[in-house]
């Protein structure tokens, strides 16, 4: 299997942080769809530097942990998640970790 992690930064330009009911219906719509056999979704305090202004912040951060077979829609529905949040929630990147790994359920 394949195990993704994905780390969301919550603060938005030009408004208030990205909210727990933000987050559940966005979960709802694109992550549940995405990966319907499961995920897990932790908080986080994260940090980014912008490579374009070297600019450091900080922020609340959801962390998103997936283990999914390696079928071959499978880099299609982790760009789809990252892609999704980017639009909607105005983010210049989403962060993501992958690896190999032995998993059961």
């Amino acid at each position: 299997m394949l195990v993704a992690e994905l780390f969301f930064g919550r603060n938005i330009p030009g408004r208030t942080p990205l909210t727990d009911a933000e987050w559940a219906d966005f979960a709802g719509r694109v992550i549940t769809p995405n990966f319907p056999a499961g995920f897990t979704v932790m908080d986080g305090d994260g940090q980014w530097q912008n490579p374009a202004t070297g600019q450091i912040s900080r922020e609340p951060t959801k962390i998103l942990i997936v283990a999914a077979k390696r079928e071959p829609d499978l880099a299609r529905r982790l760009s789809a998640v990252i892609d999704a949040y980017k639009i909607r929630f105005r983010q210049q990147s989403v962060g993501i970790i992958t690896r190999d790994s032995c998993a059961a359920f």
